[in-house]
């Protein structure tokens, strides 16, 4: 089989009012597609690795398509980073196998401690969490001492014990208008699209991080507007992690479970994704009869930075996760301690959705809990 090649990723965190650290080059390893014939070995050696460890596969909707088919076709899930999150820690098994960025590892141990996660490459990073190093981002906290902390669950271990809540894009809505409603002023962390948007949704005072999304950041509205007057009857289905002007355009905001309930629940047949074109597998595979077209991140003529799809989530592939598995490579480690303090905003996120999930009030389910 072919190695795997090296590109470098160039991203710019954009200009705008707000801390931010300059994070403007990194890198990715993309791993070769396997032939047909090597697939079929690999999912074979992977399903009988997974039962001899007493390993579950947890997979982003942003993976490889193997990836995602093979976690459900196994016993594992693919989601969001809200249930990935939910799904590992109560699973019954031993070992997680987490594909996707490292964050996502990371919550994944800090919340099952006792288990070993593994996942397919430890250098799948996030352009988010690369944005947001600790340092700088507890400094910005200590500006603001009046303001609770809310961050994206796209950041580190560290950042998310600096924080008293951690929030997904599926709820962090909720849980805003809920700290909202009881007065609190808010720091928010680290996509500033994203708090962007919660800010014009609910009124709360907010001040922000500086970072943005490699992907969503790439979303152009005039591009789309032109790709609109194509499809005129399409409907628009946006990341909030997308710029305001993008948001503007769309028929349904939300997470990515969002986004597939309002493709399965709209009576259209054609629609138009602004996230990750990994999302469109599972788009396509539950809506047959329906045609999801990408959002442009580019004009004519113009360079394709991101192409729509997470340079990192592109590292995770089946040689690479059946030699975790094998091997022990890629395992994930947090210090104890952090991972004890990470876990309290963690834990709040996932009390709280449970608590909106069985009726309670949204109010009562904050109470209590003030500025770090």
């Amino acid at each position: 089989m072919a190695t795997a090649s090296v590109i470098d990723v160039d991203y710019e965190q954009p200009a705008a009012q707000g801390s931010v650290c300059d994070t403007r080059h990194a890198w990715a390893r993309v791993p070769p597609e396997p032939s047909p014939v090597e697939r079929i070995a690999l999912k074979e050696r992977i399903r009988r690795l997974l039962r001899e460890r007493n390993a579950v596969m947890v997979s982003h909707f942003y993976v490889h398509p193997d990836l995602q088919d093979l976690a459900e076709e196994t016993g594992g899930i693919v989601s969001d980073s809200l249930e990935m999150a939910r799904f590992g820690r109560d699973h019954a098994a031993t070992t997680l196998v987490v594909s996707g960025v490292r964050f996502m590892g990371e919550t994944a141990k800090i919340l099952s401690p006792e288990k070993r996660v593994l996942m397919p490459d430890l250098d799948a990073n996030c352009s988010l969490d690369l944005g947001c190093p600790v340092d700088e981002f507890s400094a910005f906290c200590d500006q603001h001492p009046d303001r609770t902390v809310v961050v994206y669950a796209n950041t580190s271990a560290a950042v998310k014990a600096r924080a008293d809540w951690l929030v997904t894009s599926s709820c962090a809505l909720d849980v805003v208008s809920a700290l909202h409603a009881q007065g609190r002023k808010i720091l928010w962390g680290p996509d500033r699209h994203l708090g962007d948007y919660i800010q014009r949704q609910t009124g709360a005072d907010m001040v922000s991080w500086n970072g943005a999304c490699i992907v969503h950041d790439e979303f152009k509205a005039l591009e789309l507007d032109l790709l609109m007057k194509e499809h005129p009857s399409a409907k628009v289905l946006v990341h909030p992690e997308s710029p305001a002007d993008v948001i503007a355009l769309a028929d349904a905001v939300g997470s990515t479970s969002a986004i597939l309930n309002a493709a399965r629940g709209m009576d259209a047949k054609e629609f138009i994704v602004a996230t990750d074109t990994g999302m469109l597998h599972k788009l396509r595979t539950l809506n047959p009869g329906k045609t999801f077209i990408e959002a442009p991140t580019a004009g004519n003529g113009g360079t394709c930075k991101s192409c729509a799809h997470c340079p990192w989530m592109a590292m995770n592939g089946l040689v690479e996760l059946a030699n975790a598995l094998e091997t022990g490579a890629g395992e994930i480690h947090v210090d104890p301690a952090l991972g004890l303090r990470a876990r309290v905003p963690i834990d709040r996120m996932l009390a709280f959705t449970a608590g909106l999930k069985n009726g309670q009030p949204a109010g009562s389910l904050i109470a209590g809990i003030g500025a770090a």
